[in-house]
């Protein structure tokens, strides 16, 4: 018997409840990888996982299948800051840069306290971040990522899958960046 103050969504057994900055929602957590010289994905996927920590290696090995190259280079948030990330992106040797905390105004490295434990990949990443300082590469995602997910958000107004299932969310959200990537290159043709 379920505990009595157990919750259950009725309409999509296959989302989560997730926490956002505005409380929390019943969702499903949409991931993409940018290039950063277009703002093109080159990569994009619906998990269950209500997190992005265990993220990062479903999207470089998507990023490999899509352009038959595995990345050089990522730039990701604290979100996926855990130490298998980090092990992960040297083991396919990938240039890494993964904020291990929140960056506050004013602060030169996304250097705050971090989620994960600070085994020896955290302690190499922070210093990483801490000694380039406002010239890490980190500070890219800023204008690579964070502008797609706002075009997406604003200028196309998607706020919120249509759709109910993994599946059917996968496919809609596979849509969506299809529809940016096309606007992106159409607009580079003129």
């Amino acid at each position: 018997m379920p505990h009595e103050k157990a919750q259950r969504n009725f309409l999509d057994h296959e989302s989560r409840i997730m926490k956002t900055t505005e409380g929390f929602v019943q969702g499903y957590n949409a991931q993409v990888a940018v290039d950063a010289a277009s703002q093109i994905i080159v990569a994009q996927h619906v998990p269950r996982a209500p997190n992005d920590q265990q993220q990062l290696a479903p999207l470089l090995a998507r990023i490999k299948a899509t352009t038959g190259r595995r990345a050089r280079e990522v730039s990701a948030d604290a979100g996926y800051c855990a130490e298998a990330n980090l092990r992960e992106l040297r083991w396919r040797h990938i240039t890494g840069y993964v904020a291990i905390g929140r960056q506050h105004h004013g602060q030169a490295a996304a250097v705050g306290p971090c989620q994960a434990q600070a085994g020896a990949p955290t302690r190499a990443m922070r210093l990483k971040l801490w000694r380039v300082g406002y010239r890490s590469r980190h500070r890219l995602r800023k204008q690579t990522v964070e502008p797609v997910f706002g075009q997406i958000k604003q200028a196309r107004r998607f706020r919120q899958v249509l759709l109910r299932g993994l599946s059917n969310v996968a496919q809609e959200w596979c849509l969506v960046c299809l529809a940016h990537n096309f606007l992106k290159l159409a607009k580079a043709l003129t």
